[in-house]
This record gives C-alpha cells, sequence and structure tokens, in this order.
C-alpha cells in the first residue's frame, strides 16, 4: 500500500516532537512493508518549522539541516514533485473547499500518487464529509482515503 505521510511525521527527523505521533512512525511505516511517500512541500514546511525554531534557539541550523538532508537522500521515502500537472489541476480544485494551499498540494499528492494520505490534521480528516471533496476523489483515485495512524499501525 501506497501511503503520502503528512509533513508532521516527519517533523522528528529535524529535532521537533510531536505529542501523540511517535518518533520513528516514517521507520515503522517502511518496516511494516508500506510504501511512503512525501510531497516535496513538505521539505518547504519542514524548512518553515524549522527556522522558526531557529530563530527562538530552540534549535539549531545544522540540526534542522541534517534532518533534512536525511530524508532527501532516504531512498526508502519516494519524493513527489509538486509541479506535476495533475497534482497542480487536483490542488487548484481543492482550493475551492480548504484554504491552506500548502495542504492542498499535500492532499493532491497523495490522490494522485498514493492510495491514502496518513495525517492527524483534523482540518484534512473533516473534507471527507463534504461532497465537492467525495466527487474530486471519485474523479482522481476513487479507493483514496484519510486515514490517521492510529488506523494504519
Amino acid at each position: 500500500m501506497k501511503l503520502l505521510v503528512d509533513t508532521t511525521y516527519f517533523l522528528p527527523a529535524i529535532g521537533v516532537s510531536v505529542r501523540g505521533v511517535p518518533r520513528n512512525a516514517v521507520i515503522e511505516l517502511i518496516r511494516r512493508g508500506f510504501e511512503v511517500l512525501i510531497s516535496e512541500i513538505s521539505f518547504f514546511e519542514l524548512s518553515a518549522k524549522g527556522a522558526k525554531l531557529v530563530a527562538s534557539g530552540k534549535l539549531t541550523p545544522a540540526r534542522v539541516a541534517t534532518g533534512i538532508r536525511a530524508i532527501v537522500w532516504d531512498d526508502r521515502v519516494r519524493k513527489i514533485p509538486i509541479h506535476d500537472t495533475p497534482i497542480l489541476l487536483t490542488a487548484f480544485r481543492l482550493r475551492k473547499i480548504l484554504g491552506d494551499f500548502v495542504d492542498c498540494l499535500i492532499i493532491s499528492t497523495a490522490m494522485n500518487y498514493a492510495d491514502a494520505l496518513v495525517t492527524e490534521d483534523i482540518a484534512i480528516h473533516e473534507l471527507a464529509a463534504k461532497e465537492e471533496f467525495r466527487k474530486i476523489v471519485r474523479e482522481v483515485n476513487p479507493e483514496f482515503e484519510i486515514r490517521n495512524l492510529k488506523n494504519i499501525i
């Protein structure tokens, strides 16, 4: 099963703990045989979060850079570029029903390349109840699901 994993699960790689999310979540998914994908927009999100914590003195620039580099060079994690035309076209449609375009890109990447998006984001989970979202799913990838980590491992 192909899983696009939301940015949250990669935060431990740059030194950021997330309450309720195991530090080794991505490694555990790989160990269990899932194909793990990441949207390249997640590298921007990791960098932005890292920059905020570096500016406040809570992380070092080297820690953030090392963590991002580790993800980039890990061949077990497939990187999906956001400039792919189907991703952009689907993201533009999603933007009509979700205000955060970064999330639209992540959802669209998952919808176009994976079986499921693994996320803890409540706003994304709430999309499943919207008819416009279900219509997009039916047209792009009828088998697509939004799941949280607890439903996977």
